[in-house]
């Protein structure tokens, strides 16, 4: 299972956030560290205000910070919410369109992996991603 770049940044911005911890951080900041365009970033950064993740204060002075503390947010959940327009392989989606859908059993299998993908994540928190702040810290220079 592959995440998209969506994902991949959205869980940039959430480790970013918690290393910040209570202080605004603001797009153009999180970009230049990262080396990420603003412009996709204020894409996944307003798709997290929406999902309840992040709050979005606007003006000047605004930025960004969690909406929850780091150990409420939990990656498996994050992550389904993110990848919740992903699918492994096309009959996910398009019921009744192949000829082995009678009797095949490879879509029920990928289900319980994908299950099982999420699940696995599901045991780690936001929190856990930051546990080595200090080196995390050094390597966004901040």
């Amino acid at each position: 299972m592959r995440l998209s770049s969506f994902s991949d940044f959205s869980l940039r911005v959430l480790i970013y956030l918690a290393l910040k911890q209570d202080e605004l951080s603001t797009v153009a900041e999180i970009s230049d560290k990262y080396h990420i365009s603003k412009n996709h970033l204020v894409k996944v950064v307003h798709n997290l205000s929406n999902l309840g993740l992040i709050k979005s204060f606007k003006g000047k002075g605004g930025g960004l910070l969690l909406a929850s503390k780091p150990v409420d947010i939990n990656i498996g959940a994050t992550l389904k919410l993110l990848e919740s327009e992903s699918v492994l392989i096309d009959c996910f989606n398009n019921e009744g369109n192949c000829v082995l859908e009678p009797s095949c059993k490879l879509k029920t299998i990928l289900k319980e992996a994908q299950e099982e993908f999420y699940s696995q994540l599901s045991k780690y928190n936001l929190e856990d991603l930051v546990s080595n702040k200090r080196f995390l810290l050094r390597s966004l220079d901040l």
